[in-house]
């Protein structure tokens, strides 16, 4: 199993290619499978929840090639059983987006319940009950939904969609059955989030006809086919603000080029209020530090509010600053496994429910440590660059899941760090 060895104290200095955003890239693989035409997408990502969808579709009967420069080419012409199998999705929860795209085009999907990060329930239930209200009939047996048209029906049928909670990948789902629905579908209370306009624009491309994306109510007139389209992932925003806290966190002068900062308006704010110096450029974002930062409180909530994908790194980032900060956390009730990891490289960090309060200090102390999920494990990569001494970072298949090679980035702008296999 791959570790992390991380010698803290570089100040880091030079440019970073943000990556294609995971988030988008696997429901945007997804939305290939509406279609019998080839979809060629660029900006891929390489990371292992894309090579675990790619292994997933292809075991559906689709074509998929991948380019060396992160382009993937797929035709799902040949599609031939509409399955998610246990084996193939246990450790990836976007495995649920292929249920919309096999119902609406081939009435009838089974998809095992998905997997992921253990960091708290993501109820399918609100899928499952978007998808009845436009006419499936869906059972859950055996670890399976499995879901199909009533006899006779030949396509979904258009519905208005409101859910109980702000769920972005069952907003993903319902964009993308919708496209192929009979009639109008309008999502009330849909997620806002960067990826969901990227998805709808991708399926404008195919020919869906789709209005709103991007605000809480979207409206989507289904078409009788989608075809094939050329579409690049829009980057990566939890990648950005995690290269963000690094450079805060140690210092140093970082250019992210393709960073998007309108993506980013919360964590960017926390950023300036603690004392980095955050610039938008025409084509990235660049970011300056010098000296401790003061700490942040915030609270994480839905897009555009401060992202619980990013509550992991910015606590880090805390925990070197000066001053004592509050952090809420409303998403995820199992979002502070990273707690216990900082503390035994020093940091000082009470629990209370949904909220740690942090009281920063001048320096963390090398140690192992254990990834216990995706966005904790970027959080102890930035607590490493800072820590003196050494830090292994263990378990980092996590990291491999969402982040695009990152060691080899952070290595590229003077950071001390390696993979040890």
């Amino acid at each position: 199993m791959d570790k992390l060895l991380i010698r803290g104290g570089r100040e880091l200095r030079g440019e970073v290619l943000i990556s294609g955003a995971k988030n988008a890239a696997l429901p945007e693989l997804c939305a290939a499978l509406l279609t019998a035409q080839p979809v060629t997408l660029r900006n891929v990502p390489r990371l292992q929840d894309v090579v675990t969808m790619l292994k997933l579709i292809r075991n559906m009967g689709v074509k998929a090639e991948v380019g060396d420069d992160g382009t993937v080419r797929i035709d799902a012409g040949p599609l031939n059983s509409p399955e998610a199998p246990y084996e193939l999705v246990k450790t990836m929860r976007a495995s649920v987006l292929a249920l919309g795209p096999l119902l609406a085009r081939f009435g009838q999907a089974r998809v095992s319940l998905p997997g992921g990060c253990a960091i708290g329930s993501r109820p399918v239930d609100q899928h499952i009950k978007g998808l009845q209200a436009m006419g499936a009939e869906i059972a859950v047996e055996h670890g399976y939904i499995i879901a199909k048209l009533p006899q006779g029906q030949r396509r979904l049928r258009g519905a208005r969609i409101t859910t109980d909670m702000v769920t972005v990948t069952g907003t993903e789902n319902f964009l993308m059955a919708a496209s192929l629905a009979e009639g109008e579908t309008i999502l009330e209370n849909a997620a806002q989030e960067p990826e969901i306009p990227d998805l709808a624009e991708m399926l404008i491309k195919m020919g869906a006809k789709i209005e709103g994306h991007g605000t809480s109510r979207i409206r989507i007139q289904g078409v009788e086919a989608l075809h094939g389209c050329n579409h690049q992932v829009v980057a990566d925003r939890i990648e950005t603000g995690t290269f963000l806290c690094a450079v805060a966190a140690a210092g140093g002068d970082v250019v992210l080029k393709y960073g998007r900062a309108d993506h980013l308006d919360a964590v960017i704010e926390k950023l300036r209020a603690a004392g980095a110096t955050v610039t938008a450029l025409a084509d990235g974002i660049r970011v300056q530090a010098h000296g401790r930062m003061q700490a942040q409180s915030f609270r994480t909530t839905e897009y555009p509010g401060f992202p619980t994908d990013m509550q992991a790194q910015f606590m880090t980032l805390n925990c070197v600053a000066q001053g004592t900060a509050k952090v809420t956390e409303t998403i995820f009730e199992n979002r502070f496994m990273h707690v216990n990891e900082l503390v035994r490289l020093g940091a000082k960090i009470q629990i209370d429910g949904k909220v740690a309060v942090i009281e920063g200090v001048e320096r963390l102390s090398g140690a192992t440590v254990m990834a216990t999920d995706l966005r904790a494990s970027a959080s102890l990569v930035i607590a490493g660059l800072v820590a003196e001494g050494e830090t292994v970072v263990d378990r980092i298949y996590h990291l491999d899941r969402g982040y695009d090679r990152m060691e080899a980035k952070l290595a590229g702008i003077g950071a001390d760090i390696e993979r040890i296999k």
